[in-house]
This record gives structure tokens, C-alpha cells and sequence, in this order.
């Protein structure tokens, strides 16, 4: 896939700045059964230049083998989203929840005054690939809660759709920030805009499979771009492909 082609007046063209996040120069970590990719610094991967985005906090790119998971294991005060990519995840929390999320399922956790969960490869014949998503919270210790839905009946083709807001009633999950996230399949040719929700947000855009041509910048498989004062983007995706796009606060 290649991502679109931006378009600014002159204005706003200078406004813009952007930071390229080669996939190649995420933080690796590989065990027995995880293999894992780090935008920012997460773990056994530590990168000063690579803290976080303003609120996104987390944005790993997992593989997790046959059967295997992460056991039982606690969070406090922070947003988790999971968006499965390939494959079956079992998941099981301290409060009482037991589900499996497939690809079109959009995951996410309030974790809040705090909660252990378990995460498994639900198949003992295949992988399961996953994005998981830390978002810090605008408001601590709330109660937890848990959600997860099928994205099956709002994705739509050529078009970004939004998949998590901060409002409850809004499409998608919703989270205790004010965060937007976009996702869109895309064939070769299309067009299409995202506008910010707030002027004052930053937004990543995560290749998530193909080739992307995005202003000066060429965006590979798992490539970010790191983009702040900008208002409205316009593209053109050269070849068929999928972005997701995390607009969040910056401060």
C-alpha cells in the first residue's frame, strides 16, 4: 500500500511538522513464544527519543505462538486498547470477563484503580497478530471497565472509520481521553481527508501493511509518522493497503 499524498496551502504546509518512524528502528524483543515490536519505549526496550507521543503511550506490534499468552498480570490508570490483526485472543480479567477478540474485534480496557488480566493465542495451530495500544487517561482512579465490539458492521471501504472516541455514545469504544482513532482499507487509487478534531491534538499514522507516499515522507509495512500542527490531510493511497490513524492530546 502507499498512503496518500499531502496537500497544504502554504500556510499551513509550514505549520505542519512530522517525525518518521522507520519500522526498522523500533525496539525488538524476541522469547520463546512473543515476538514483539516497539514504537516507544516499552520493557526491555528503553530509547529517551522514544518515550511516547503526547498521550499514546504504547504501540506494540505483537505475534504470540500457538497456545501460548501472557499469564495473569496488572494495570493501573491507563487505557488498553487491542485491535487483533490475525488469529484468536482469549482474554480473562479480575472482573470477571472471559472473551475471545478476532480480527474486526476493537478491544479496550479502563484500567483505572487497577485490574489483572491474562492474555492467550486462543488457537494451538496458528499465530495470533495484535496491536496493542496504551493511551494515558485524562482522569485517574476510575472504576474499571471493560468493552469490546465488532467493527465488522461500521468499517467501510476506501473511507477511514472511527473505531475509538472519548464520547459514550459515539461509534467505536470509548475511552477516558480525548482521542480519536481512524482505521481504513484502502484500494490503489482512492482519496480521501482526515480533519483534526482539536487543533491543539498530534496524530500517528501507523502503516499497518503495504507502501505509503505521505508529503516528503515514503511510509513501508509498520512505518510512523509523528505529525503535529496540522488541520487537515488530504491523500492518495498508490497501492492497496491499511492505516490506522491515533489522534491524541499532545500534553
Amino acid at each position: 500500500m502507499q498512503f496518500c499524498t499531502m496537500k497544504f496551502t502554504t500556510t499551513e504546509r509550514n505549520q505542519m511538522k512530522a517525525v518518521y518512524h522507520a519500522a526498522a528502528s523500533r525496539g525488538h524483543v524476541q522469547f520463546s513464544w512473543l515476538n514483539t515490536y516497539h514504537t516507544f519505549s516499552f520493557g526491555n526496550y528503553y530509547n529517551p527519543e522514544r518515550i511516547h507521543f503526547g498521550m499514546l503511550r504504547v504501540l506494540n506490534d505483537d505475534i504470540i505462538d500457538k497456545g501460548m499468552g501472557f499469564g495473569k498480570h496488572p494495570h493501573d490508570n491507563m487505557e488498553i486498547i487491542t485491535i487483533p490483526l490475525s488469529g484468536d485472543l482469549e482474554h480473562k480479567d479480575s472482573m470477571g470477563n472471559s472473551e475471545v477478540i478476532r480480527e474486526g474485534d476493537v478491544q479496550v480496557m479502563s484500567a483505572g484503580t487497577g485490574i489483572f488480566h491474562s492474555e492467550f493465542n486462543a488457537n494451538k495451530d496458528k499465530e495470533v497478530k495484535l496491536l496493542q495500544i496504551w493511551v494515558i487517561p485524562h482522569t485517574k482512579n476510575v472504576e474499571p471497565r471493560y468493552d469490546q465490539i465488532s467493527i465488522r458492521d461500521i468499517a467501510k471501504k476506501d473511507a477511514f472509520f472511527q473505531i475509538v472516541s472519548p464520547n459514550k455514545d459515539d461509534q467505536g469504544v470509548w475511552i477516558y481521553q480525548d482521542a480519536w482513532f481512524h482505521l481504513g482499507d484502502f484500494s490503489a487509487g482512492s482519496k480521501g481527508k482526515y480533519a483534526m478534531k482539536k487543533d491543539t491534538n498530534g496524530l500517528y499514522v501507523f502503516v499497518i501493511s503495504g507502501k505509503v507516499r505521505l508529503e516528503d515522507y515514503v511510509l513501508n509495512n509498520r512505518d510512523g509518522l509523528a505529525i503535529t500542527e496540522a488541520k487537515e490531510l488530504e491523500f492518495e493511497m498508490l497501492e492497496e493497503g491499511r492505516v490506522l490513524l491515533m489522534e491524541v492530546p499532545l500534553r
